[in-house]
C-alpha cells in the first residue's frame, strides 16, 4: 500500500513538472505573437490553455483522493498539500500567458506594444520562461541551489517592470492613453507571472525542507550574472 502511494506521489510530481514546462512553453509562444502580432500562434497559445486546466484540475483531484485514502502525516501530507497549491499557482501562469496571448488578439492587426519597447517585451519574455524552467527543475530534482536562479529571474522581472510603469508615467511618454494601458496590463501579467513561479519555489522548498511556508524567503545571488 505505502509503495504505491510513493508511485502515486511521483506521478503527481512528473505531471507538476510537465505542467511547467507547459506553461514556460507557452509564455514563450505568447511573447513571440505579441512582438509579431501572429494572430494564429496567439490563438494556440489560448486553447492551450485548456489541457493545462484540465491537468491542474486532474491533479487536485488525485491529491484530495491520496488525502482521503492514505491520511498521509508530516512529510507525506505537506507533498500531498502542496501538490494542490503548486497546480493552482502553474496553472494561473498559463492563464497569464494566455492574457498575453489575447492581447495580441484584442489589438491585431495592430501592435499591442510600440517598437521602442519590444526589446524590453522581448527580455520579460525570456525571463518567465526561464524562470518556469527553473522552477520545474527544482520540482524535478529538489537541488535547492536552483533558488538563487529563481530569485535573480524574479528581481530582474520587478526591475523591468518598473522601468516600464516610469516609461509610462514619464511627461515625455509619445503614445496615447490606450497604448499606456496596453503596456501596464501586459507588464503586470509578466510580473504576476514570476511571481508565481516563485511561490512554486517556495512550496517545494518547504515540502523538501519542512520550513514553514511562511518563513521561507527566495534571494537571489548577487554574484550571478543576469540573463543573456
Amino acid at each position: 500500500m505505502r509503495e504505491q502511494f510513493r508511485q502515486d506521489l511521483a506521478e503527481i510530481t512528473r505531471e507538476l513538472v510537465e505542467m511547467t514546462f507547459a506553461v514556460g512553453s507557452a509564455i514563450n509562444r505568447a511573447t513571440q505573437a505579441l512582438l509579431d502580432s501572429d494572430l494564429e500562434l496567439a490563438e494556440s497559445v489560448i486553447a492551450g490553455d485548456v489541457a493545462v486546466d484540465a491537468t491542474a484540475a486532474e491533479i487536485d483531484a488525485r491529491c484530495f483522493d491520496l488525502a482521503a485514502r492514505q491520511q498521509p502525516v508530516a512529510a507525506d501530507l505537506r507533498v500531498v498539500m502542496s501538490g494542490i497549491r503548486i497546480s493552482m499557482s502553474i496553472e494561473r501562469m498559463g492563464d497569464l500567458a494566455k492574457h498575453v496571448a489575447k492581447q495580441t488578439r484584442l489589438r491585431y492587426p495592430k501592435s499591442s506594444i510600440p517598437n521602442e519597447l519590444r526589446g524590453v517585451f522581448a527580455q520579460m519574455g525570456a525571463l518567465a520562461e526561464a524562470i518556469a524552467n527553473a522552477a520545474g527543475l527544482l520540482m524535478d530534482t529538489e537541488q535547492l541551489d536552483v533558488l538563487s536562479t529563481i530569485g535573480r529571474y524574479d528581481d530582474q522581472m520587478d526591475a523591468l517592470h518598473r522601468e516600464l510603469f516610469s516609461t509610462v508615467l514619464s511627461p515625455s511618454w509619445p503614445h496615447g492613453v490606450e497604448e499606456a494601458i496596453d503596456v501596464t496590463l501586459l507588464s503586470r501579467y509578466y510580473e504576476r507571472y514570476a511571481d508565481h513561479a516563485v511561490t512554486v519555489a517556495r512550496r517545494m522548498t518547504h515540502v523538501t525542507t519542512g520550513e514553514p511556508y511562511e518563513a521561507i524567503t527566495i534571494d537571489a545571488d548577487p554574484n550571478q550574472a543576469e540573463l543573456a
